[in-house]
């Protein structure tokens, strides 16, 4: 039963059925009187009437009561159905309504439930995930330990491996010093032999030095004999035309006696002078300047009369302790004297101070040292290039102006077809320097000034192999090596074109779709490289004018023109040993701009033949790579470490396609200057190779050069590993103008 029918039966219901039995009981009351008069048959009297018609009034009064209470019951009963309808209603509403909010409550613990089944599934899927991670992470740890394990192993083989290579290293390296000692024993015997030979031509020349004073004493008799007879003839003439002229017969008389002695005189001088001697090959080297414009060189012949003797060069003994070279090291700028590298028996920094401590000892370091403390003393000190543009802040302007044009012009230049590669001529003589040091010798306590001079040399051919060939010029010897071949190879095409004025233009067409394009000399020298890509972008790698006013010989060193260098900066931010700083930035170090400022762009052979020149950009020696004993090969496990130098290259290359890196091969001091030139250019072009084969390296952005054992980085003519080295520098600036990309 609902709550509405339940308020009905017990509230409603009883009062309506009392209203129902009240009416009839008070309309008996008022009809009693009446009836009771009826019955009597007796009229009514007015005052009966009077109390009828009140009653009577009185009952319809009640009755209108009552029917207005009855109304205003059912009025209340409808009011209080409305209002039980109306909290049936509200109470329907409510139950609804908590019907609703138990459904809602429900719903809301059913989801709970299900949150919670859902978070427990959940929980349980984390801890199988986890389960499954920790079983992974076992898995990995028992991975990482076997891998460790079998690391161990590995090292274990190899140490037991290294340990059998440093054997066979060190056997190889006795073999080599027994070799060495041979060698040596074979020097020593050929030079017993070669002062035996020079003593027997200098008792020769001695013997034909005599013979040339005996004729020329000869020709000096035959001269006053003839000086004599043409005398008395004269004297016989001038009696029979001038008889009468005694006095002036007399005088010629005398003048035939005063004439005599001198010719006497003159054989006693000639034959009392010494032999002359033949003066001895030059060896030094010094600072030298250049020569006046419009003069012609001296030659050999002006050479020898001018010169003194020269003196070989002491060796140069340094008594500073590895404490004063290290600060030395650290701050270069604060010193004028030669830096050095702060190890025992470490060699100059600079290649042009071993140059010059080489021919000419102590003494070249002393001059050296004053010619940077007058250079101090004139200029105040200028800090280094903070870039390559800045670095090349001297050239003129005239000169890099139209750089496009012309290099488009020669591009363009039109040029007949060959069908094989040229060969380049060898240069039959050279303006280079003989460096000689005329330097601190003392007469009576005046210190006469250093002397250089230039003369014309012959140039001559002393070995060709392969693709190389070995100069002699002066008192030195030079590798010529040809890259072309290098250059050409993976190459689609490559063609040749003869050009004016004896050059040659080289064309070669790379897979990817650029070509270089090499500009040379009737020598070999390489004028203008550029590198042009698939879009006809072009890239200058090499540009040099050709001086054709001046006309420059293949080999010089016009390093002469230029003071001693002065280095400002630390040294280890000059040199990187990469064994040593194997992590460092090499990117970073690479694209420093040099040290000093740049006169002009030079030639790559001008750059190959100056160590001065080379000084001003900072260098990489790579000991990390150790050649065998007399081979030019890199294994693969050398070849590794070059990745991070490599890698540094690739992205300046990516920055920049015309960048150019120059790789040097050197030498120890053990063996000949011959093989040791020839093996240190062969090991600088394995890794030229190794650069483009393995790290892809362009070939056209390397080029090559090898200096045997003229540049030691310690100071022994024993077997040294440090000395066997290759070298990395960066050369842009010296041979390319800044302006060019």
């Amino acid at each position: 039963m609902t709550i509405r029918s339940k308020l009905f039966a017990t509230v409603a219901l009883p009062v309506f059925a009392a209203s129902l039995a009240v009416q009839p009981a008070l309309a008996d009351s008022l009809k009693a009187p009446f009836e009771v008069a009826q019955e009597g048959g007796e009229e009514l009297t007015p005052e009966e009437l009077l109390l009828l018609k009140k009653r009577e009034q009185e009952q319809r009064q009640a009755e209108e009561e009552q029917q207005r209470q009855a109304e205003e019951e059912k009025q209340r009963a409808a009011e209080e159905e409305k209002q039980r309808a109306a909290e049936e209603q509200r109470a329907a509403e409510d139950e609804q309504q908590r019907a609703a909010e138990e459904e809602k409550q429900r719903a809301a613990e059913e989801e709970k439930l299900r949150a919670a089944e859902e978070e427990k599934q959940r929980a349980a899927e984390e801890e199988k995930q986890r389960a499954a991670e920790e079983e992974k992470q076992r898995a990995a740890e028992e991975e990482q330990q076997r891998a460790a394990e079998e690391e161990k192993q590995r090292a274990a083989e190899e140490e037991k491996q290294r340990a059998a290579e440093e054997e066979q290293q060190r056997a190889a390296e006795e073999e080599k010093l027994r070799a060495a000692e041979e060698e040596k024993q074979r020097a020593a015997e050929e030079e017993k032999q070669r002062a035996a030979e020079e003593e027997k031509q200098r008792a020769a020349e001695e013997e034909k030095l005599r013979a040339a004073e005996e004729e020329k004493q000869r020709a000096a008799e035959e001269e006053q004999q003839r000086a004599a007879e043409e005398e008395k003839q004269r004297a016989a003439e001038e009696e029979q035309q001038r008889a009468a002229e005694e006095e002036k017969q007399r005088k010629a008389e005398e003048e035939q006696t005063a004439e005599e002695p001198p010719a006497a005189t003159e054989d006693k001088t000639t034959a009392e002078q010494p032999p002359a001697e033949e003066p001895s090959e030059q060896t030094g080297e010094a600072e030298q300047q250049p020569v006046p414009e419009g003069e012609e060189p001296a030659t050999a012949k002006q050479m020898q009369a001018e010169q003194p003797e020269a003196q070989p060069a002491p060796e140069v003994v340094d008594e500073r302790t590895v404490e004063e070279k290290q600060k030395i090291a650290e701050d270069p700028a604060a010193t004028d004297e030669t830096v050095v590298l702060p190890v025992e028996g470490g060699a100059a920094v600079l290649d042009s101070d071993k140059d010059a401590d080489n021919t000419g000892g102590n003494r070249a370091r002393e001059l050296r040292r004053q010619q940077r403390e007058e250079l101090r003393a004139k200029e105040e000190t200028v800090a280094p290039p903070a870039d390559d543009a800045a670095a090349q802040a001297e050239i003129p302007a005239e000169f890099t102006e139209g750089l496009p044009q012309k290099v488009e012009a020669a591009l363009s230049e039109e040029g007949e077809r060959v069908e094989a590669a040229p060969t380049f001529a060898v240069p039959e003589t050279t303006n280079i320097v003989n460096n000689t040091v005329v330097n601190n010798t003392v007469i009576n306590n005046t210190t006469v000034n250093n002397t250089t001079t230039n003369n014309v040399t012959e140039v001559r051919v002393v070995e060709e192999t392969e693709n190389r060939v070995i100069l002699e010029a002066g008192n030195r010897i030079f590798v010529r090596g040809d890259d072309r071949p290098r250059l050409r190879r993976d190459a689609e095409e490559t063609f040749y074109e003869e050009l004016p004025r004896g050059r040659y233009r080289e064309t070669i067409v790379r897979p990817d779709g650029y070509r270089v394009v090499t500009i040379y000399n009737r020598y070999g020298d390489i004028l203008q490289r550029t590198r042009i890509d698939r879009d006809g972008n072009d890239y200058v790698l090499i540009y040099a004018p050709e001086y054709e006013e001046r006309r420059r010989p293949a080999i010089v060193d016009v390093g002469y023109e230029l003071p001693p260098m002065r280095l400002t900066i630390p040294v280890d931010d000059y040199i990187v040993d990469y064994a040593e700083e194997p992590d460092r930035d090499y990117y970073e170090f690479l694209s420093e701009p040099p040290v000093e400022r740049v006169e002009r762009v030079y030639t790559m052979d001008e750059v190959r033949h100056s160590a001065r020149l080379r000084d001003k950009v900072r260098r990489v020696d790579l000991d990390t790579i150790t050649f065998a004993t007399g081979s030019a090969e890199v294994s693969m496990s050398q070849a590794k470490t070059l990745r991070r130098v490599a890698d540094a290259m690739a992205k300046i290359l990516e920055r920049d396609p015309g960048e150019t890196f120059f790789i040097e091969g050197h030498t120890d001091a053990v063996g000949s200057d011959r093989s040791n030139l020839l093996l240190s250019d062969k090991r600088a072009d394995s890794v030229a190779t190794l650069l483009s084969e393995v790290y892809g390296i362009a070939p056209e952005n390397l080029v090559t050069q090898g200096y045997g054992e003229r540049f030691l980085k310690i100071r022994t003519q024993e077997a040294e590993q440090e000395n066997r080295r290759v070298t990395i520098r960066r050369v842009t600036p010296l041979v390319r103008p800044v302006a060019q990309r």
